[in-house]
């Protein structure tokens, strides 16, 4: 009989905790990359991350947990990286092993504020990894509803179908529906681009538009993305699929995303500041509008949603005059 491969999830956050719940339900051990000693020995007595998604709980002989991330990376097959964008290289500068075979499979969504670019093609230029050896995990898909076990869908996508279908394989279960890709740059840039839109949703809730308003902010978010990822890598792709046009939806409307969350509280007043002090989780879409708004300068295409979330984020405009003006522009 055929082994299963060996797979490790790097990160310690919300996200890394949902995918080794999902892995668990169909592999006998998960190696479990986490830089924080204490959440480690935490999980090993108590058998729970107590930072993240605390009612999962786990089979500790189904773990091997360490913060040494080169011992992870050496005994794994396929390497799924759940750490924060704007983290990602300072994890990297510790790693001595070899990525020489390994399959990796990327559940980040931003942009490597080191080189601007998306993470697959990070590890693919860095690391001289082949595309066929890089994969994208993307939703829609909250963590803390994976948690809860209700339905969720996730897209697996790589240039190789084989181990997109082999990921999708251990990632499935009764409510977990997966599907697969061959387009790992534009999921992977939707997945960056939508979490800047949620900010902007959560700005216009803080600064009291209603739902009429929101619902032409997404209508007009769906097109703008499909403008943005047709300039960086242009093939047939249908933007209304669940990896698009699902994942921007959940994002922007649902009471779990954090990246809401923080647009909410900058509506509201909070400084940029004073709002990432207040949540306890990483904002992607903060890291994500930055480096989206440089490609944005170089490719020529027009983000008017993008160009106003920078604004207020980076530039220090006030989000009422610049929701107005925004406002006017979209239909």
């Amino acid at each position: 009989m055929e082994s299963s491969p060996k797979f490790a999830v790097l990160g310690g956050g919300s996200w890394a905790t949902a995918i080794v719940k999902m892995l668990c339900e169909n592999l006998d051990e998960v190696s479990w990359y986490m830089r924080s000693v204490y959440a480690i020995e935490h999980i090993k007595k108590q058998e729970h991350n107590p930072n993240y998604l605390s009612s999962v709980e786990f089979d500790i002989n189904q773990l091997h947990l360490s913060s040494d991330i080169n011992e992870i990376v050496n005994e794994a097959d396929i390497l799924i990286f759940a750490i924060p964008s704007a983290f990602l290289k300072r994890e990297l500068d510790n790693l001595t092993a070899s990525f020489d075979g390994k399959i990796i499979f990327s559940a980040i969504k931003g942009i490597v504020p080191e080189s601007s670019l998306i993470v697959g093609e990070h590890f693919h230029k860095t690391y001289d990894i082949p595309y066929d050896n890089i994969g994208v995990i993307t939703g829609p898909c909250h963590a803390e509803e994976v948690a809860l076990e209700r339905l969720s869908y996730l897209t697996i996508a790589c240039a190789d179908e084989e181990k997109a279908k082999l990921v999708a394989k251990y990632l499935s279960s009764d409510y977990i529906t997966t599907k697969t890709s061959d387009d790992i740059i534009g999921t992977e840039y939707a997945a960056m681009l939508k979490n800047i839109y949620a900010i902007a949703a959560g700005i216009a809730h803080g600064l009291g538009y209603g739902d009429n308003f929101q619902s032409v902010l997404m209508s007009n978010a769906i097109r703008e993305m499909k403008k943005f990822i047709k300039k960086v890598h242009k093939m047939k792709r249908n933007i209304n699929d669940s990896a698009y046009l699902g994942d921007l939806l959940v994002t922007g409307y649902s009471i779990f995303s954090r990246n809401r969350m923080f647009g909410n509280m900058i509506g509201k007043g909070y400084t940029v500041k004073s709002a990432q002090m207040e949540m306890s989780m990483v904002a992607e879409g903060y890291y994500a509008t930055d480096s989206a708004y440089k490609i944005v300068q170089k490719t020529g295409a027009k983000t008017p949603i993008i160009n106003a979330v920078h604004g207020i984020l980076y530039e220090g405009k006030e989000p009422k005059k610049v929701f107005k003006k925004l406002a006017e522009k979209l239909d």
